[in-house]
């Protein structure tokens, strides 16, 4: 029997967090339709409001009105279940301002990677939001720990732990991910929950984990519980269902993926990715940078004059369907996704299968 999960106050029946993507793959659709089974549905704030006609003019105008809309329909969707939270990337220049809108739009939690969200709490007043921070590493969330403790007078409510597996950008240098010398997943999990046991005991609270980065299945769902991890994120395996909110080209590319294709690109954020090598990546490799027509002056770290292509705009082609002109993240596994799904069938399949190992001891 796997038990439901409570954090503070709020309860999850399945102890699954459906992982944030953008842009545009992770929508009110696809979270709305994970929070109807019980788990963690989360909108992806990576230019939501890439839809809006105003998106081009204000792009951070567009993306807060679409914020606001997409957490109202996905509780539509939802019928009143699960938990909602929203993924916003600490290298987003705009991050503060989104991180309001979230709390204004009364998430159930906020999720944010790519860099350390050393000031979250400032922007958070409301303790009914849970705030968790995405970390590769013991160390950081150490640091992070540490930053809250002394400035802020709390602690994390929930951790997600990603590994060198995920899609998307990562917490690890290229060359480590290209020679595969990275710590696994069990191995920074260890180290991560180390970590956090001083502040769990400072603050008496649970500090759930979550563990991602290459979770495919119930095994590997119930290998990480019996660890001791309190739940999973998974991204990847929700891109090939019918409510993902990404064009149905996307999702073919996913599903027609090979093992072979799927590597570390180069992301103009300064962080590694791990993508579908496809005819843009391929092109980008050949001809070198792409002159940057219109910046949407989004990233902390891109500087439009010398980056290698404008990542917003690749993923927005991709998103609408316009895969070859466009870039495709995706997990180490991706390749073993052979055929659309939905999300109902998938959760089912992967509660059924986690029970199974659990009872099994396998």
């Amino acid at each position: 029997m796997i038990k439901e999960l409570k954090i503070k106050d709020k309860i999850l029946s399945f102890p699954l967090i459906q992982g944030g993507m953008g842009v545009g793959v992770s929508l009110s659709n696809l979270a709305g339709s994970v929070m109807k089974e019980g788990c963690m549905g989360v909108i992806s704030s990576a230019h939501t409001g890439y839809r809006k006609k105003d998106f081009f003019n204000n792009p951070v105008k567009a993306n807060c009105e679409a914020i606001k809309e997409e957490v109202k329909k996905a509780r539509k969707i939802s019928e009143n279940k699960g938990l909602l939270g929203i993924n916003i990337m600490v290298a987003l220049k705009d991050y503060a301002t989104y991180v309001k809108v979230a709390v204004e739009s009364k998430v159930d939690a906020i999720i944010s990677g790519a860099g350390l969200p050393l000031d979250l709490p400032s922007y958070v007043k409301d303790s009914n939001i849970l705030l968790a921070p995405i970390v590769s590493s013991g160390k950081a969330i150490d640091l992070i720990c540490k930053v809250w403790d002394k400035r802020y007078n709390t602690t994390p409510d929930f951790v997600v732990v990603e590994g060198s597996k995920a899609g998307g950008h990562l917490g690890f240098k290229k060359e480590d991910l290209i020679d595969d010398k990275c710590d696994s997943l069990e191995n920074i999990f260890f180290d991560v929950k180390e970590k956090l046991s001083l502040f769990s005991e400072k603050y008496n609270k649970n500090i759930p984990i979550f563990v991602a980065g290459g979770i495919y299945d119930g095994k590997d769902i119930a290998h990480f519980l019996k660890l001791g991890a309190s739940g999973v994120q998974m991204g990847t395996r929700f891109i090939a269902t019918e409510e993902c909110d990404a064009d149905i080209e996307f999702k073919k590319a996913v599903i027609e993926s090979t093992e072979e294709n799927i590597q570390i690109i180069q992301s103009p954020t300064g962080f590694p990715g791990r993508g579908i090598m496809n005819t843009f990546m391929e092109n980008n490799k050949k001809r070198g940078n792409i002159t940057v027509k219109k910046c949407l002056n989004c990233l902390t770290p891109c500087n439009p004059s010398d980056t290698p292509y404008c990542i917003s705009m690749a993923l927005i082609q991709s998103a609408q369907g316009n895969v070859n002109n466009g870039l495709v993240f995706v997990g180490t596994n991706a390749y073993k996704i052979k055929e659309m799904t939905t999300v109902k069938k998938l959760i089912d399949e992967l509660k059924d299968s986690t029970k199974k190992y659990l009872e099994n001891n396998q």
